[in-house]
C-alpha cells in the first residue's frame, strides 16, 4: 500500500513526469505523463537525457517506439489511459519496441488487427451486425467472406458464431471486422460450427494463454481431443468429444487463471488418471 499511496500522490501532483525505464512492470494510473529516453541527445550532459516523447518531425527520436494498449499518444505527450503495469518489449530488429499497460478488465475495446469471435445480433440490408463484447455492435459485409459474391451469398444466420478480424477500430466510428486475410483466404475464420461452447474470461487470460511460453493449452489437448477457438474479447469456444468433457475443459480454462503451476499440475494429473 505504501508503494501505491507514492504512485498515487505522485500523479496528483501531476507536474513531473515519471521515466519510463524507472516505472516498468510497476504501476501506473490514468493521466500521467511518461517520459522516454532521448535517442537524440546522446551527447548531451550525462550520456542520455530525458524528455517527453516529441512526435513532430524535428524532434522525433531515431528509435522507433510504439505505443500499445492502456497509452495514447497526444499532441507531443505519451498518456497512460489505464490502470495496471506497465510492460515492455525489446524489439527484434532494432528500435525502441513495444510499451503498454498490461491490467486486468472485462469490457473489450476494440483493437485494429484483433481476432475476435462475435455473435450476428442483426442483418441490415448487405451488412451482419456482429456483437463483439464492445460498447457498439462491429459491421461485417457479406463480401468478407472467402469466395463471397452478389450471387454466392455467405449462408450467416442470426444467432451464429463468428471468428473475424478488426479491421477499423476508431473511437470515432463503429468497428469493422473481416472474415479473410489480405491475401483472401479464410485462413481459419468464418463461422463456428453450432456445436460447443462459449464462454468468457477476462482479457489478462486470453493473453496468457495465447502467450508463445504457455503450455496450458497443450497440457489440455493431451487429456482430451478438441477445438478451441480464442478471441482477444474474451470470448473462448471450446468443443470435445462429449459435453462432460467439453464442460471440464472450459471449467479448468477458467480456474488457469488463478492457479500456480502445481497446482495445474496436480489438476492435469488427476483428470488423467480419470
Amino acid at each position: 500500500m505504501p508503494a501505491m499511496a507514492e504512485v498515487l500522490s505522485e500523479s496528483v501532483a501531476g507536474c513531473r513526469a515519471r521515466a519510463v525505464r524507472k516505472v516498468l512492470n510497476q504501476v501506473v494510473l490514468p493521466g500521467e505523463e511518461l517520459v522516454l529516453p532521448d535517442h537524440e541527445d546522446v551527447d548531451g550532459l550525462g550520456g542520455a537525457g530525458e524528455q517527453p516523447l516529441r512526435l513532430n518531425a524535428g524532434a522525433r527520436p531515431r528509435l522507433r517506439v510504439v505505443c500499445g494498449p492502456g497509452l495514447r499518444r497526444c499532441g507531443d505527450r505519451l498518456l497512460v489511459t489505464k490502470c495496471g503495469r506497465l510492460r515492455h518489449k525489446e524489439p527484434s530488429g532494432g528500435g525502441g519496441g513495444v510499451y503498454w499497460v498490461d491490467s486486468q478488465q472485462k469490457r473489450y475495446v476494440p483493437v485494429k488487427g484483433d481476432h475476435v469471435i462475435g455473435i450476428v445480433i442483426a442483418k441490415s440490408g448487405d451488412i451482419f451486425k456482429v456483437d463483439v463484447g464492445g460498447s457498439e455492435p462491429a459491421s461485417l459485409s457479406y463480401l468478407a467472406f472467402e469466395g463471397a459474391t452478389k450471387r454466392n451469398r455467405p449462408n450467416v444466420q442470426v444467432g451464429d458464431l463468428i471468428y473475424g478480424q478488426c479491421v477499423v477500430a476508431n473511437k470515432d466510428m463503429e468497428p469493422e471486422m473481416v472474415c479473410i486475410d489480405s491475401c483472401g483466404r479464410a485462413n481459419g475464420m468464418g463461422v463456428i460450427g453450432q456445436d460447443g461452447l462459449l464462454f468468457k474470461v477476462t482479457l489478462g487470460l486470453i493473453r496468457k494463454l495465447l502467450a508463445p511460453d504457455c503450455e496450458i493449452v497443450q497440457e489440455l489437448g493431451k487429456l482430451y481431443p478438441m477445438e478451441i477457438v480464442f478471441g482477444m474479447n474474451g470470448r473462448i469456444w471450446v468443443k470435445a468429444k462429449t459435453i462432460q468433457q467439453t464442460l471440464i475443459l472450459a471449467n479448468v480454462l477458467e480456474a488457469c487463471e488463478h492457479m500456480t503451476t502445481e497446482q495445474r499440475k496436480q489438476i492435469f494429473a488427476r483428470l488423467a488418471e480419470s
